[in-house]
């Protein structure tokens, strides 16, 4: 029988080996069947999530409403809801954006109002929601004093008309003339009719600050807030005639009455009424004259002074030389005159200072004109 014959069973590979071979391949096919899987399933996934039902917020010019929807982006969703798009118009996120459940999409369409600014009007457009910030959009910049109708919070609706005025205040110093008055007092030196200046009025000045508020070019208020007198006026001081006119006596003019005084009747031209007397004597307090001066004693009509005769007169009153009776103290002639002696007034003569000084100033005195002539003293 001679070599070792190979048998059927030496030419075919062992169990073991076979076995280690199937699991080999079977790795390979199963490890490129996972990575289809997770694929497929990734895909799958994410066209589920696509068409998985979401809730969002969709504001439309204001009005908010909550939406449930498949869709998956935002133009798809505002096609969906019929939310039509101008070119002006505004949405908060693109339209391409991915919609996630719980988002809040706004959307403003653009509207046109009549804007007036700097004395100009004109149409423009806006997706703003606030008058505020719709002026911020057209780069309209505001004055810390302008004024706005309607106002920055007010909401923009189309055809709205909005007005930007211009405000501005101003503080303006200016002078007036401060006119002075007339004031008046009477004077019973000069005849009734007539006036005399006393002292002339000068204009005063003040200086007042004005605050003025313009809008748009014209000025809507004026107001004084402060003023100062840079100098005060001073009153036209006027002096108005208080003294009738006194009828020109004469030795001809006819008496106007007879009456009797003290015993004597006499006829009288005219009756003084309200008549002030005062008395003087011949000396320097009286006359400026000592008894050393030559017409020491000589009245005005170039008689010696007489106490119980001599009186001094407005010669426009009671003529030079006439006779006169005074209520109460008897008959006197009008023999001199003084400065201080005018209208219805009388000094009578006395015979020294001491006297004069007594007599003082007596009022309301009746005094009877008579005339040339003395009266007839028997």
């Amino acid at each position: 029988m001679g070599a070792k014959q190979q048998t059927t069973q030496d030419r075919q590979p062992s169990g073991m080996s076979i076995a280690l071979s199937w699991i080999q391949a079977h790795k390979k096919i199963v490890g490129l069947g996972c990575g289809l899987l997770a694929i497929l399933v990734l895909a799958t996934g994410l066209a589920w999530q696509g068409l998985q039902e979401k809730q969002v917020t969709l504001i439309v010019d204001g009005e908010p409403k909550q939406v449930d929807t498949r869709q998956s982006d935002v133009m798809s969703l505002l096609e969906e809801q019929r939310v039509e798009l101008g070119e002006e118009d505004w949405v908060s996120v693109s339209l391409d954006e991915s919609i996630r459940d719980g988002d809040t999409i706004e959307v403003r369409h653009a509207v046109e109002v009549e804007v007036t600014v700097d004395g100009v009007t004109e149409r423009r457009v806006t997706t703003a929601d606030t008058v505020q910030a719709a002026l911020r959009e057209w780069e309209i910049a505001l004055g810390t004093e302008d004024r706005v109708v309607p106002s920055l919070q007010a909401k923009v609706k189309a055809e709205m008309d909005v007005s930007v005025v211009r405000v501005k205040t101003v503080l303006e110093e200016i002078e007036e003339v401060v006119p002075h008055e007339v004031v008046t007092e009477q004077d019973n030196n000069l005849l009734k009719g007539k006036e005399r200046i006393v002292q002339e009025g000068q204009d005063g000045l003040v200086v007042k600050k004005v605050k003025q508020v313009w809008e748009d070019g014209q000025l809507v208020s004026s107001e004084v807030v402060e003023e100062n007198i840079k100098q005060q006026p001073e009153n036209q001081v006027v002096a108005l005639g208080t003294r009738n006119p006194v009828a020109v006596l004469s030795a001809t003019s006819p008496d106007v009455q007879t009456v009797t005084k003290d015993g004597v009747t006499f006829g009288v031209k005219k009756i003084l009424e309200n008549v002030t007397l005062t008395a003087y004597d011949a000396g320097v307090g009286s006359t400026g004259k000592s008894e050393e001066h030559p017409n020491y004693g000589i009245t005005y009509t170039g008689t010696t002074v007489s106490e119980g005769r001599t009186a001094a007169v407005d010669p426009d009153v009671i003529p030079l030389g006439w006779w006169f009776y005074i209520e109460g103290f008897g008959f006197r002639k009008a023999e001199d005159t003084g400065s201080a002696i005018k209208g219805n007034k009388v000094d009578v003569y006395v015979e020294s200072e001491a006297e004069a000084n007594a007599f003082g100033r007596k009022k309301g005195h009746t005094v009877y004109i008579i005339g040339p002539n003395p009266p007839d003293l028997k």
